[in-house]
């Protein structure tokens, strides 16, 4: 049997379920990209404030693939959330969600929702390559497949991004205020960002629109909970424990934070609640994720995956890898973070080494490889670029950096082919699949100056520093470096 509103009665003790009617929940939030995060995450935070308010409900928008939908709405919308580390764990069922669209298939049903008064929250969580822009700059690719196509024929848009525009024409058309918008990706100052893409894609459209986008509230946001993608082990356990099938269940840890700037023009969920923490500025904040887990992340990964790990727990236990981490958040990203009044910072990276080493979590190395091109700018790459403005070294970063250049190559170490998921797959693949040596390999990826600006790529000690630990790589392999950093 499966779960459902219909089956909630049936669930064991122990198991938290609503503390509402879900029958009773309407739609005020519209949420582009219905993935495992946001209904780790956002959806979890908002699902503790429904019984007080229950005009919150979440409408999720697939932008790509109708899996989502398919799997959660013969369920209305419900799944099981398992939150889990070492020692302990915990079962709840989630209703916020009570809607489920696939773009793709009904685009006039999600910019309907959009363009409804009662929509008053526009949030995201699409990565980094949702964002059509050159992640160097954070400025619209005006060249992207997609953008042009939304340009070209604005009423059946491809894009969040043409989404957000023609619903924002709909609603000022319809004398409708605008919706706020609410990026919860991983990118530096994702609100501004955003913001940014949007108006000048509505400029583009049409300048009075540029004026109507640029005025709509857009904060910025931190979001940070590892999410695993869910395996059918994962989905065997939960329907044992339930006695009901969930076609798409979530793992996750017990840790979850969400800093966001308090800029609301339709009003909010009182998310605070539930543990948000609301702020003038969240750039502090977002700078210190992005450069110690989310850099620590990307560098773990990449040599994990080469070293044979499959997960980020197997590649911390890899002799070496603790100490490497613990050395790039330490020595050479932390002194590039300005002071948090009040944030322990040696804390906060303990606990970042304790979640990496959570063994329930089977979050797999390849999974956080992905996108590589769209995340080394925020993650590695402007941490080098501050440790090179001080005279600093950055050794560990420059490794990383290394490791995904030999990642994304497509080639392991015993020569079997990854398989690479990024949109620049094919362009690294056509400047370096063929080419041997470290130094022309090294060149090669710096011409991408949507990766590495200007004053990266023409670095001669950037470049010095990639050589030498790309060159180490290919001769010594990356469990061996990884070893030479063990205490």
């Amino acid at each position: 049997m499966r779960l459902s509103r219909r089956t909630l009665d049936r669930l064991p003790q122990g198991v938290k379920k609503p503390d509402y009617d879900p029958s009773r929940v309407t739609i005020g939030i519209v949420h582009l990209g219905i993935g495992a995060f946001h209904r780790a995450h956002q959806a979890a935070f908002t699902e503790g404030l429904l019984a007080g308010d229950p005009s919150w409900g979440i409408s999720g928008v697939s932008l790509r693939s109708p899996d989502t939908r398919d799997a959660l709405q013969p369920q209305d919308g419900l799944y099981t959330l398992k939150i889990q580390d070492g020692e302990s764990e915990q079962l709840q069922v989630i209703g916020s969600v009570v809607e489920l669209l696939c773009a793709p298939e009904g685009p006039e049903a999600v910019l309907s929702r959009m363009a409804d008064p009662a929509t008053r929250i526009v949030s995201l969580t699409i990565t980094e390559k949702g964002y059509c822009h050159n992640p160097a700059t954070g400025t619209l690719d005006e060249t992207h497949p997609d953008i042009v196509h939304d340009l070209e024929d604005p009423r059946q848009p491809r894009s969040a991004i043409g989404f957000i525009v023609e619903a924002l024409a709909r609603r000022a058309t319809a004398g409708v205020a605008p919706f706020t918008l609410l990026s919860c990706d991983n990118l530096p100052s994702n609100g501004q960002v955003l913001n940014r893409v949007v108006t000048r894609f509505a400029e583009l459209r049409d300048p009075a629109l540029g004026k109507l986008a640029r005025r709509v509230a857009s904060p910025s946001t931190m979001v940070d909970r590892i999410v695993p993608a869910t395996t059918d082990s994962d989905r065997d356990t939960i329907a044992t424990a339930l006695g009901l099938e969930d076609a798409w269940p979530i793992m996750t840890e017990p840790f979850r934070q969400w800093v966001i700037e308090d800029d609301f023009t339709l009003g909010r969920p009182p998310w605070e609640k539930a543990g948000a923490v609301f702020v003038d500025d969240v750039a502090l904040f977002e700078m210190m994720k992005l450069r110690l887990l989310n850099g620590s992340h990307s560098t773990l990964a990449y040599l994990g995956y080469l070293a044979g790990a499959e997960t980020v727990a197997e590649a911390m236990a890899l002799p070496g890898m603790e100490p490497l981490i613990e050395g790039l958040m330490r020595e050479e990203a932390t002194p590039t973070l300005p002071p948090l009044q009040g944030f322990d910072l040696a804390a906060y990276r303990s606990d970042l080494l304790r979640r990496f080493r959570n063994p329930k979590l089977r979050h797999r190395t390849w999974q956080i490889a992905m996108d590589g091109s769209q995340k080394l700018p925020q993650r590695l790459l402007g941490t080098i670029r501050d440790r090179s403005m001080a005279g600093a070294g950055y050794e560990r970063l420059a490794l990383g950096v290394a490791a995904w250049m030999r990642y994304a190559r497509g080639l392991d170490e015993a020569g079997n082919p990854i398989d690479v998921r990024d949109p620049h797959a094919a362009r690294i693949a056509g400047l370096v699949r063929d080419i041997a040596e470290p130094e022309q390999i090294v060149d090669a990826y710096l011409t991408m100056r949507d990766v590495f600006d200007a004053d990266l790529a023409t670095s001669a000690p950037l470049r010095l520093a990639l050589v030498k630990a790309l060159t180490r790589l290919f001769e010594e392999g990356s469990a061996a470096i990884l070893r030479a950093y063990a205490r």
